[in-house]
């Protein structure tokens, strides 16, 4: 399983849930008595979740990272436990929710994983999961969508999980036995605008650097090369560029949809 540093967790997932909930409906968390966030990361998605559920409700993070979940005990004051998504800390039926946020992506063998939810709950089992192939990208620098485009071709040809498994992911609840299985879908919009916050700038002075391409480096090497990679991260710093002095001008606009698809499983 791949490992993220919390920067990078609270950049892609920072804002989800906060223009709607409604494709969490089907999780029923006014109703929830113990929920178990597993591969929790930073803490996101179990804030949303204590959020929703009613006040007697215990929501319990679990991760295999401690440095990610000492960021979410400081940030949420929830508790937390190290535990690998495949061999939670928790005996059978021990919550009555199991759900995870972008994990079965980046997991080998997803199903193994959804069968462990289905052990240590009672009910109902969730996956909130992307569609990394259809990401879509707008920017007032018109090179910006081209090479987004381009580098996201070879990442999803070149990483080693499906990271594009979207709504497939009923397919995995199908073969881990789940009954009652249900998809809806989310859309995470993330917009660029002026006034720029402090992270707009850093995302930009991370694409003038190329350091937000190199963290996916490996993968982009694997479906290319060392030659052709250093050539796109060579564009790719060139647009940055091309971002900052946007920025500078106030002149800056960037709009990306991320779908998710959120399914939902009864533990028969």
């Amino acid at each position: 399983m791949r490992r993220f540093s919390a920067e990078y967790l609270e950049h892609t997932r920072r804002g989800m849930w906060t223009d709607g909930r409604a494709a969490l409906a089907d999780l029923d968390l006014s109703n929830r008595r113990r929920v178990l966030d597993v591969g929790c990361g930073t803490g996101e998605l179990t804030r949303v979740l204590d959020a929703e559920t009613g006040p007697d409700a215990t929501v319990i993070g679990v991760d295999a990272d401690p440095d990610l979940l000492r960021v979410a005990r400081e940030e949420t004051g929830l508790p937390y436990v190290v535990g690998d998504a495949t061999r939670l800390p928790l005996p059978d039926d021990a919550v009555d929710l199991a759900v995870c946020q972008a994990l079965l992506i980046n997991l080998p063998d997803p199903v193994v994983a959804v069968r462990e939810f289905a052990r240590v709950s009672s009910d109902l089992v969730a996956a909130i999961e992307p569609d990394n192939a259809d990401v879509t990208v707008s920017s007032s620098v018109a090179s910006e969508e081209r090479l987004e485009r381009e580098a996201r071709g070879a990442y999803l040809e070149g990483v080693d999980t499906d990271v594009a498994l979207g709504d497939r992911v009923r397919e995995a609840f199908a073969a881990a036995g789940m009954e009652d299985i249900r998809t809806r879908r989310y859309v995470h919009e993330k917009r660029v605008a002026a006034p720029y916050a402090e992270p707009a700038l850093t995302a930009a002075a991370r694409k003038a650097s190329g350091a937000g391409l190199a963290d996916h480096r490996e993968e982009l090497i694997a479906a290319t090369s060392e030659r052709e990679y250093d050539d796109l991260r060579r564009r790719w710093r060139e647009m940055g560029r091309e971002v900052v002095g946007e920025i500078e001008a106030g002149e800056y606009e960037r709009v990306e949809r991320v779908p998710f698809d959120v399914t939902v499983g009864r533990v028969m």
